[in-house]
């Protein structure tokens, strides 16, 4: 059918159907459609919406208008899980949950994105570790699956390739916020990757992209009933971001912190609870636990034998980093060169932390993309940044700010004290885990 004829379709308020959709998926990827065409139809999208079949039909379209990774000629011992966050301040869940997942049973080919906006992204971390390869191709992928049980990498250019150029054409159009073109833009690379299933973080607060409950809400039951349409088992949980995830946000900052998870040195009760409820959950998608309970307890024991730090180890091992890094971190991971102690003006308590003007101020220190071709500095970040509820009196440290010259030190370190609000009365705050979906 005829591009403008599809486009009419959806601008006048009627539903796609599989072949309508897939023209266009083929379009996107083989060309015939230009970037008017393609920008037309993703505006039709977003102002009229779109029915859960029609969104499981682009998802679909677009996951095999390139490469289906299929692992059945590895013939793994156990399934092939993943999880994706939809992004958040400090959110470093990744880089613990793959390796805690793989030393559960299961193989973890965890396909990731860098930075978008103000939030981080786990590529990004791992490139702060010295000959970490994030993308090393399928064969290399496959081998360090099979040494490590997980391999955290972004996606190759045959993965989803028409939801690439979709996304490009969305970017600069103003039609990035659809629920529905979200949904299918997650779950097609997620498909690509030959899964069995699948979890999902929500995120939901003034850090994340879904400011407000119901918008978190609505994307976490299209996330799960598209999936589940598309014959990928998945589950979603909303987790709260009205505050930093752990108490570091910057690259090496991050890595640093998940070794300290992994070794047990130290974990940040938030940041621990999202971990072990997402790796509970993804035990149970893959039947590698009875119940919950059954499930959490054997996450625990592959952070407390060390398994879990084993795999992270033979992970970035396998993918070309050091093969010490989780015993000499500090050696591997360059520091910062200025660092700056922000201090509290006054007593009383942490009533509100403005974690995506955080996340902003992390890009100021070069920690993140103003552009697409902006060098990140993977040595700057935040430290040691307090959590809502926390009791401070004056002069203690909010903060610590990771800087690479004694300007922008400042800079960060006077931006950064009005971004934590101290007040008379401790606030309600909820606890990190909000709502769980099933399928």
């Amino acid at each position: 059918m005829l591009a403008q004829e599809i486009i009419r379709i959806k601008r006048d308020g009627g539903t796609l159907g599989p072949g309508e959709i897939g023209d266009f998926v083929a379009g996107l990827a083989d060309g015939s459609w230009s970037d008017a065409q393609a920008a037309a139809m993703a505006m039709a999208m977003f102002l009229q919406g779109m029915e859960t079949a029609e969104t499981v039909a682009l998802t679909r379209a677009m996951a095999h208008s390139g490469s289906i990774l299929d692992w059945a000629a590895e013939r793994l011992d156990g399934p092939v899980l993943d999880k994706h966050s939809t992004g958040g301040v400090g959110d470093k869940v990744s880089l613990m949950l793959a390796p805690i997942v793989a030393a559960c049973g299961a193989y973890v080919p965890m396909v990731s994105g860098r930075g978008l906006g103000h939030t981080g992204g786990t590529l990004d971390k791992l490139d702060s570790i010295p000959g970490y390869r994030s993308a090393p191709g399928v064969d290399a992928l496959r081998a360090a699956l099979r040494q490590a049980g997980c391999a955290i990498v972004g996606a190759s250019a045959d993965i989803a390739p028409a939801d690439r150029r979709l996304y490009a054409v969305r970017d600069v159009t103003a039609t990035v916020e659809s629920v529905a073109l979200i949904t299918a833009s997650i779950l097609s690379k997620k498909l690509a990757a030959g899964l069995q299933a699948l979890v999902l973080d929500v995120k939901v607060g003034n850090g994340a992209f879904a400011a407000s409950p119901a918008m978190a809400l609505a994307l976490a039951r299209s996330l799960v009933s598209v999936a589940n349409g598309a014959g990928l088992p998945a589950r979603a949980l909303i987790t709260d971001m009205n505050q930093v995830l752990g108490h570091s946000c910057g690259n090496a900052l991050e890595v640093h912190e998940a070794i300290a998870f992994l070794t047990g040195e130290r974990r940040e009760p938030r940041l621990l609870a999202v971990t072990r409820s997402l790796c509970a959950e993804l035990l149970l998608l893959g039947a590698l636990a009875p119940d919950r309970a059954q499930a959490l307890q054997r996450v625990d024991r592959s952070l407390d034998d060390g398994s879990a730090l084993e795999r992270f180890a033979r992970m970035v091992a396998a993918l070309g980093g050091p093969t010490d890094l989780d015993g000499r971190a500090a050696h591997y991971l360059a520091p910062a060169p200025v660092l700056r102690e922000v201090r509290a003006t006054h007593g009383g308590w942490v009533r509100r932390v403005a974690t995506r003007d955080i996340g902003l101020l992390l890009i100021e220190l070069g920690g993140g993309r103003r552009v697409a071709s902006d060098t990140i500095d993977h040595r700057v970040g935040l430290s040691e940044v307090v959590g809502l509820g926390q009791r401070v009196a004056a002069g203690d440290r909010l903060a610590m700010v990771h800087a690479a010259d004694a300007a922008s030190a400042d800079r960060a370190a006077a931006q950064l004290a009005l971004l934590l609000e101290i007040g008379d009365e401790a606030p309600a705050s909820p606890g990190p885990l909000l709502t769980a979906l099933e399928g």
